[in-house]
């Protein structure tokens, strides 16, 4: 029983500290590195865009091991944007482009990714298991979500997923992955 809650107390330690982190800029004399992009969704290769920018940035900071993830995130949670934001009133331009800022905070524990866009709309985070494994094999397409499908994935390959509103009207969709040392994302029982 003590095992249990030295665990649990070690695994919230830990989520606490990735928490603090989430909140500022790293500073590259520990470790951190920071990177902000600003796309345009309305651009044929806005996704390809963010996928090799986020490849060369983990490359350049020697995260190599999570570059196929991450990659696959941002492309999912900038083409949701692509495909389905519609920009809040104070926000939209006529004839103007739908921004989106894509940000990089990297620690030598955790990677943050975040993706934020001018539709004020929360983002439909799948909850718990949305069809039977054992279903998989044979009826993929039939059992999978209609909508959703990206932040399924987005939650299958980050460590954590959330959402914050923005002051000025937008949200942004972050996701952690924890590096070398880091939590697997999975709280002791």
């Amino acid at each position: 029983m003590d095992v249990r809650k030295t665990d649990r107390r070690e695994y919230l330690a830990s989520e606490l500290d990735a928490y603090a982190h989430w909140f500022v800029a790293p500073d590259p004399s520990t470790g951190g590195h920071f990177l902000a992009l600003t796309l345009f969704a309305e651009f044929s290769d806005t996704a390809r865009m963010a996928r090799d920018m986020t490849g060369a940035f983990l490359r350049g900071v020697g995260a190599d091991q999570i570059v196929d993830d991450a990659q696959l995130v941002v492309s999912e949670l900038v083409g949701n944007v692509v495909n389905h934001v519609v920009p809040d009133r104070c926000l939209a331009l006529p004839d103007g482009g739908r921004r989106i800022d894509v940000t990089f905070k990297m620690w030598p524990k955790w990677l943050f990714i975040g993706v934020a866009d001018e539709d004020s709309t929360p983002p439909l985070l799948p909850v718990g298991e949305t069809f039977s494994p054992r279903l998989v094999g044979e009826l993929s397409e039939a059992v999978l979500p209609s909508t959703g499908r990206g932040l399924l994935i987005v939650q299958r390959l980050a460590t954590s997923v959330w959402w914050t509103p923005e002051d000025r009207g937008g949200k942004t969709v972050w996701c952690r992955f924890d590096l070398d040392g880091g939590s697997e994302g999975e709280s002791p029982s």
